[in-house]
């Protein structure tokens, strides 16, 4: 064991707990019950040291009262003693917004003695040196646990609790200090999902490139302050800039085809291997693999139309909506299920990476929901609503010029996020070197 600074000590967590405790539920489980005394298991408990309630349960209170052991207290510290997420560790503190609640059989209460600060040796559980010594009595497979054991596996630094009191009110300013930079950083991660946005809706109103956008715009007077406020527009009445024009998505599209329904393509004439099956999960993934249908060279002349070929767009129509795949040009031939959709589009007037970037933007996507029947393209019995749906069209040369802007500038986005991202990690690494230094006396 590492030398502790003087006046420490090295204990087991079993040499301050006053009581280890789990819970139970009643014979029957807790399934049906909607009301009564909450029931608190593994997955109530967060990544942050908290708790999340979007999915309590209950037990009778009656059968609450009757429990001589996993009542929880304030100052409790609760781990997970089985499953996936076995050794996640929280504490019940003054946020816990229960006054009478119990544990299942899944987790342990740790009650600690008078002589330790409680959130002192949660930080220690918490912390990644901590959970590992937790999991040294990990036992059994992938839904195994740990047993009563782990407290005699957890080594604790004791300092005086005068001490450990310092010790957490450090950690605690630290915390807030890091939780800002990481809201800052989160903050700039929500501006950049916004700015892509942006980004996709100037593109495609002609705002992007050099071609001038000229709005409607309305003066408004008032005490002697003078705004120019942009009128809200619809397809109908906004100005567009020279050469563009609004076009039905029918105009762009040589052929929608929606896949066979019915009784056309049943299990019964699949075979183990023949021309392949396209699923809504080529599109939504982006691939042509797997393959895991296939059907013979009469059932596939029989459903010809619903072919794939090269170049084509599909488009998945169930579920996951919306996603677009291009089909490569070393495709298997095949043909799609019910849960896509062809689209080929006619490419003397639109460009494949100007239709792909149109397609997949936020705001394509929210027409396609909104021309549909019902919620989501889940519903879509044809194509007759997408075909409806209306763009604005540029020449296909400034297409061109488009997509080059909108590249630049998602790249330039796409890098900021990528250094966001690693700087989250890093906060992240950071936390955990203060608690590491905490238990090595070298925080205060």
């Amino acid at each position: 064991m590492k030398k502790l600074p003087e006046g420490w000590k090295w204990v087991k967590l079993g040499d301050v707990c006053a009581d280890l405790q789990s819970g139970k539920r009643p014979k029957g489980g807790v399934q049906g019950i909607d009301s009564g005394i909450p029931s608190i298991g593994g997955e109530h408990l967060n990544s942050n040291g908290g708790f999340n309630f979007s999915k309590i349960r209950f037990v009778p209170k009656d059968y609450a009262e009757q429990m001589k052991k996993g009542l929880i207290r304030k100052n409790d510290i609760i781990i997970v003693k089985d499953g996936a997420t076995t050794g996640k560790t929280s504490l019940v503190d003054n946020n816990f917004p229960f006054d009478f609640a119990v544990i299942n059989e899944h987790v342990f209460i740790v009650r600690l003695k008078e002589n330790v600060l409680p959130r002192f040796v949660f930080y220690k559980l918490w912390s990644a040196q901590g959970n590992k010594e937790i999991l040294a009595d990990f036992r059994g497979a992938a839904q195994g646990g740990i047993s009563c054991s782990f407290v005699e596996e957890v080594q604790i630094p004791l300092p005086t609790l005068k001490i450990q009191q310092t010790i957490v009110s450090k950690i605690e300013q630290l915390f807030g200090e890091l939780d800002k930079g990481i809201e800052s950083l989160k903050t700039a991660q929500q501006q950049l999902k916004t700015y892509r946005h942006s980004v996709l809706k100037w593109a495609f109103e002609g705002r992007l490139t050099k071609v001038p956008y000229v709005p409607n715009v309305v003066i408004k007077e008032n005490d002697n302050e003078t705004t120019i406020d942009t009128i809200k527009h619809n397809s109908d009445n906004k100005i567009l800039p020279d050469g563009w024009r609004w076009v039905k998505l029918e105009n762009v599209v040589k052929d929608f085809v929606r896949g066979p329904f019915g009784s056309s393509l049943k299990k019964d004439f699949f075979v183990p291997m023949g021309y392949k099956v396209y699923e809504q999960q080529n599109a939504i993934y982006r691939s042509i693999e797997p393959g895991r249908y296939f059907i013979d060279e009469n059932k596939f002349q029989e459903l010809k139309r619903f072919e794939v070929k090269p170049d084509d767009y599909i488009v998945s129509c169930s579920g996951t909506i919306g996603r677009l795949f291009k089909i490569p040009g070393n495709s298997p031939k095949g043909l799609i299920n019910q849960a896509l959709l062809i689209i080929r589009i006619n490419r003397e007037v639109i460009s494949d990476k100007f239709f792909s970037l149109l397609f997949t933007s936020p705001f394509f996507q929210r027409l396609i929901v909104k021309d549909a029947k019902g919620t989501a393209m889940l519903n879509i019995a044809g194509v007759k609503e997408m075909k409806l749906v209306t763009i604005i069209l540029p020449p296909i040369e400034e297409q061109h010029s488009i997509v080059q802007c909108i590249e630049t500038r998602l790249s330039v986005a796409d890098k900021m996020e990528e250094s966001i991202n690693q700087s989250l990690q890093q906060a992240e690494a950071l936390r955990q070197s203060i608690l590491k230094r905490a238990f090595e006396g070298k925080l205060i």
